[in-house]
């Protein structure tokens, strides 16, 4: 038995490397919730060729297909763009950096998805697929629509379940109890945009949100038995080395299942772009092997069951100001791994040794 300590929880493993289970648990008001049990076969990711624990492998246990997920835009905006928590929405944001050219929300769900096989069909005939409700807040709405659109996307021939996008200030109970039932017939992950742990930065990008509600609605989520993804963005304003460090104790200590991490990027159009003219000391943009030293210190740190979805984001050069590395995510992704060997790193190597 091994407890791994974290800044607001623990965790506790039992096993060896070939087989183990893991308890989670966080504390909060003066009393530890358990929060998540954990199983796994190959748990100590470094003994993997991959060092870290992948999304594509994940997903190539839990289905017996290949899957690929297929991004909508169904048409939401966000509570920090219409007024109820801010106006303009996150300073960073211009959506057309993530969304294909089929992702329009002047389409049917079905006419996006039916558009986005077609991107997968020819090459891969038995491909199934995951319908991304990725743009803006996918859960801002009134309940019966969401279910609609949900179900509407579930029903396309292919899609073998849902992964929803959307901000931990946007999750009613009412919500929850369909996607509890949902759940149980499909699979099913919650992606809250987290961004960052400090909610000075949070302000400073207008999410209109605290990072407490985050740690709220991921419980709550986690509560009903739903795989519960997060979104961070590595390197925002003020946020150096060892905000991030401290962020990613924090991030650990979440009953997260999956992660996603992108490095900041100043795209044209968007409100950062007059805040780096405005206050450019609190601006740092990496270059790629700093870049690649600063994700592994990060990963390294996080409890090694988390699934490590991506580690950079590939927005249009007509888009983006800097940085510009001239990398497709394929050729980070191997750069990264090359440096993990050199450095003899493992995801985890910290959150294992209790430091």
């Amino acid at each position: 038995m091994i407890t791994f300590l974290q800044s607001n929880g623990f965790y506790v493993t039992f096993g060896n490397k070939e087989s183990s289970f893991h308890i989670i648990f966080s504390f909060r008001a003066g009393f530890f919730l358990l929060l998540q049990i954990v199983t796994s076969n190959m748990y100590m990711n470094r003994i993997s060729e991959e060092r870290y624990n992948e999304f594509g492998i994940w997903l190539k246990n839990l289905f017996p297909y290949k899957v690929q997920k297929i991004s909508l835009n169904a048409g939401f905006t966000c509570p920090n763009r219409d007024g109820t928590t801010g106006w303009g929405g996150c300073t960073y944001c211009n959506n057309q950096t993530f969304s294909p050219d089929y992702c329009i929300s002047d389409k049917t769900i079905t006419q996006q998805l039916e558009e986005g096989k077609g991107f997968f069909s020819s090459k891969y005939p038995e491909m199934h697929y995951l319908a991304y409700f990725q743009a803006y807040t996918n859960t801002y709405a009134e309940l019966s629509r969401l279910i609609a659109m949900y179900e509407e996307a579930l029903a396309v021939s292919g899609v073998v379940g849902l992964a929803i996008g959307t901000r931990p200030d946007c999750m009613p109970d009412a919500l929850l109890d369909y996607l509890e039932e949902l759940n149980k017939r499909t699979f099913l992950l919650v992606e809250y945009g987290i961004e960052s742990a400090n909610d000075n930065t949070l302000q400073y990008i207008n999410r209109g949100h605290t990072f407490q509600q985050t740690v709220e609605a991921v419980e709550r989520t986690v509560k009903r038995g739903i795989r519960v993804g997060g979104h961070v963005i590595l390197g925002l304003p003020g946020e150096g080395h060892d905000e991030l460090m401290r962020q990613a104790d924090l991030i650990s200590a979440l009953p997260l299942t999956t992660l996603k991490l992108h490095q900041l990027q100043l795209i044209k159009g968007t409100r950062m772009v007059v805040q780096s003219q405005e206050s450019p000391h609190l601006f740092s943009f990496y270059k790629v092997d700093e870049y690649i030293d600063l994700v592994i210190d990060y990963i390294e740190r996080l409890r090694p069951d988390i699934v490590l979805e991506r580690f950079v984001s590939q927005s249009p050069r007509s888009l983006l100001l800097s940085p510009d590395w001239g990398l497709k995510n394929h050729e980070f992704t191997a750069r990264l791994r090359k440096r993990m060997v050199e450095r003899d790193s493992w995801q985890g190597k910290w959150n294992e040794a209790g430091q």
